[in-house]
């Protein structure tokens, strides 16, 4: 199949989930086409079935704002033509599924009737899209859809919560690449560069936005390291960086805390990782968790929108109510004091995330691609 893939380029997980399943889907031969406004953070190399063709909006002094769906909708037309593109696969309804849907709107008036593949990540539904300037126009690219797809059971039901759809919806959750995320026994973690022998290393990743209530992982870890040694890792940016540094020097804690920043070698800081932390107010699905757990990284996250389907409790680790700091406090310390505890966790955690191993998630999008095409034969 040949297929155009529209997304956000940068770290977020829609574009991360996007980029890795084109890859996935190139490596099993079908022709793949990233169609955004810069090369994806994730598309390392491009192969002669991975394509990146980037749309350019021009500057116009009639726009205060430069119409960035116009410029999408355009390219697509014009990429489907030239490299005869069987199926779009657009991630987050606006402006993706907007654009994707004038995009075949322009291709019928020329004779060509090519299907749309509309993946809702969470962001375009819970925040943007609930916008009322927005859900008109979130609700008609939903219905316009050929087929519609969600990360989470959790999501779906929002999504049916606040729009009037009237599309199925199927649930096809993230996925995570085993075998690249899992930490290969002749490369040794060099723990030693980070923390003392004695000291556990606790993470948090994430875009540093209010909703990953970053301030409760600096309270969760001032809890744990006042019962045992331990080190914190923030890795990401964001808004909420600068006043996290500030609660750390608040706390006295600022020495046990490393920032990283943005980072392309996640899998490198989870190896070293003992226990991952996600306390957001809400997560579509909580794909941070589950490449954490990949990496044998036990998972404290609070139990809201999609994060019971990944985080199972009592077995890849504990989830609380949001905000409740001193529980996920003491959940961490219940498995961090043990060491046996702590292996079985790590085990149990990497056994959930080998159920939504890419190998496993795929086929499912194989095979709506192929009903999709059907649609239209």
């Amino acid at each position: 199949m040949k297929i155009a893939i529209v997304c956000y380029p940068t770290f977020g997980g829609s574009g991360v989930v996007a980029t890795e399943l084109g890859l996935e889907l190139a490596r099993r031969g079908h022709e793949i086409h990233f169609i955004t406004y810069s090369q994806p953070v994730r598309l390392a190399l491009l192969s002669k079935n991975v394509h990146y063709h980037e749309v350019n909006v021009p500057e116009y002094p009639l726009f205060h704002y430069q119409p960035y769906e116009l410029a999408l909708s355009s390219k697509l037309v014009d990429m489907v033509k030239l490299y005869k593109i069987e199926l779009l696969h657009v991630h987050y309804a606006i402006p993706h599924a907007y654009a994707g849907y004038m995009a075949k709107q322009m291709l019928k008036d020329e004779g060509i009737n090519i299907p749309m593949v509309t993946t809702l990540h969470g962001t375009d539904i819970t925040l943007v899209g609930n916008h009322p300037f927005y859900k008109p126009a979130v609700t008609f690219s939903i219905n316009k859809s050929d087929f519609v797809t969600s990360v989470s059971q959790s999501l779906k039901d929002a999504t049916l919560e606040l729009f009037n759809i009237k599309n199925e919806i199927e649930v096809i959750p993230n996925f995570i690449e085993i075998t690249k995320n899992r930490v290969e026994s002749d490369v040794p973690c060099q723990r030693s560069v980070m923390a003392e022998p004695s000291e556990r290393i606790i993470t948090h990743i994430s875009n540093f936005r209010k909703v990953k209530r970053i301030p409760d992982v600096i309270k969760i870890f001032y809890n744990i390291q006042k019962q045992i040694p331990a080190k914190l890792m923030m890795v990401g940016d964001g808004p909420e960086k600068e006043k996290a540094e500030h609660l750390c020097q608040e706390l006295g804690i600022e020495n046990k805390v490393i920032f990283f920043g943005n980072s392309n070698e996640i899998d490198k800081i989870l190896c070293l990782t003992d226990l991952f932390l996600l306390p957001s107010e809400t997560e579509s699905f909580g794909l941070a968790a589950l490449e954490a757990m990949a990496c044998r990284v036990p998972v404290i996250s609070s139990n809201s929108g999609g994060l019971a389907e990944v985080n199972f409790e009592g077995v890849s680790g504990y989830l609380s109510d949001v905000g409740n700091v001193e529980e996920m406090a003491e959940n961490a310390l219940k498995i961090l004091t043990d060491d046996s505890k702590l292996e079985e966790f790590k085990d149990n955690a990497l056994a959930v995330a080998k159920q939504f191993d890419i190998q496993n998630i795929l086929p499912l999008y194989e095979a709506l691609y192929q009903k999709a095409i059907n649609k239209y034969l």
